[in-house]
């Protein structure tokens, strides 16, 4: 019987050492390539952290000064009595008085032109607070009662 050793043969061993220093010399390579692509962003990082409190501090000018702007746009609309927003919303609403309400007043013996305050409570003294509510909201955006 023969004995199943092997031998290490010189050629092979030289030839496993020239594969491994080719596979280290590669992955030097790669490792050096990766240390390079990390400090050209190290850099591009430093000029953004660096850009931040400038642009921030501008956005902050920005929004005072629209602030500004809104707070002097706001005082002008209040400062005009036609543009008063109680008073646009009853300028841009209905001028007439519904059918039924005209009907109802004009039962109770009351004038359309203008309301008076004591004729109008009572003429709605028959009617619950929700629709005497009702009425004078109709009338008052009809300009009929100040």
């Amino acid at each position: 019987m023969e004995s199943q050793t092997s031998e290490v043969r010189p050629g092979e061993v030289m030839a496993g050492i020239e594969r491994m220093e080719t596979r280290l010399e590669a992955a030097a390579s790669l490792v050096e390539r990766a240390v390079a692509l990390l400090e050209e962003r190290e850099g591009e990082v430093r000029r953004l952290v660096a850009a931040a409190p400038s642009r921030e501090a501008e956005l902050e000018q920005k929004l005072q000064s629209a602030e500004e702007q809104i707070a002097e746009l706001t005082a002008q609309l209040e400062s005009q009595p036609e543009t008063r927003p109680e008073t646009a919303a009853l300028a841009s609403g209905r001028k007439t008085l519904a059918p039924a309400t005209a009907q109802f007043l004009t039962k109770q013996g009351i004038a359309l032109e203008h309301v008076e305050a004591g004729a109008l409570d009572a003429a709605l003294s028959s009617l619950s607070l929700e629709q005497r509510i009702a009425v004078k909201a109709q009338l008052l955006r009809a300009g009929l009662t100040s």
